[in-house]
């Protein structure tokens, strides 16, 4: 097999029709969906690396028309009553801030948070703030299902015009890591193996793709 190039770190396009509803993350989407209900107006959405996470808090954004926070802002009052994203929030460094933008969520705005763990769990000093952490509303995702997995793998294969073989998805369900950033990686390197060797993109391909696969990830540690 030709010598494949490491996959290209492309800024992700988080887009409502490649979202794919699962048992693993329904009822979370449920939730997202009545934001304007959540108690205190805040929510943790949680879940381990890969399980969709941040798609489906791109999706609330668009929805609410939220502001992503990525660092605390010197002056939190133009927030006041606005709904406002913390991706990785157990790493937020300004727990002050943290403590108000909770309170201007309660008073009419709203707070969507992410992390791989519940919030009672996030380091947290200010008395106050370790205890509105431990009341937040939590939002669970599991790792992503075989119905979500197909369906990603399904639509990355569409994008690019693949057309797998009948077996190929069961194929990979049973061999892959279970995350969408693996079934990403994957869907690139089927694609840019079988146009460098003109093979049809079906179980044997996948099966030295899968091996190239795991040493790229021992690599990159």
């Amino acid at each position: 097999m030709k010598q494949l190039r490491l996959p290209l770190n492309r800024d992700p396009v988080y887009r409502r029709q490649d979202f794919i509803v699962s048992p693993a993350n329904a009822a979370a989407k449920d939730v997202l969906e009545v934001w304007r209900m959540w108690p205190g107006g805040v929510a943790a959405l949680i879940g381990p690396e890969g399980s969709g996470k941040t798609h489906l808090a791109r999706l609330w954004v668009e929805e609410a028309g939220a502001t992503i926070l990525t660092a605390a802002p010197g002056d939190l009052s133009p927030l006041r009553g606005k709904p406002v994203l913390i991706e990785d929030a157990d790493r937020w460094s300004d727990e002050t801030a943290l403590f108000h933008l909770i309170n201007m969520a309660a008073a009419g705005g709203a707070l969507l948070m992410t992390s791989r763990v519940a919030p009672r769990t996030w380091p947290a000093t200010l008395p106050d703030l370790r205890s509105r952490l431990n009341s937040v509303q939590v939002l669970q995702l599991a790792a992503p299902d075989d119905v979500a997995l197909s369906g990603v793998l399904m639509n990355l294969f569409k994008a690019r015009n693949i057309v797998p073989a009948a077996d190929l998805i069961p194929y990979l369900l049973t061999r892959m890591d279970r995350s969408y950033a693996s079934a990403r990686r994957l869907a690139e390197l089927l694609d840019e193996t079988a146009a460098a060797s003109g093979r049809e993109v079906n179980r044997a391909l996948a099966s030295k793709v899968l091996e190239v696969d795991k040493a790229i990830n021992h690599l990159l540690g």
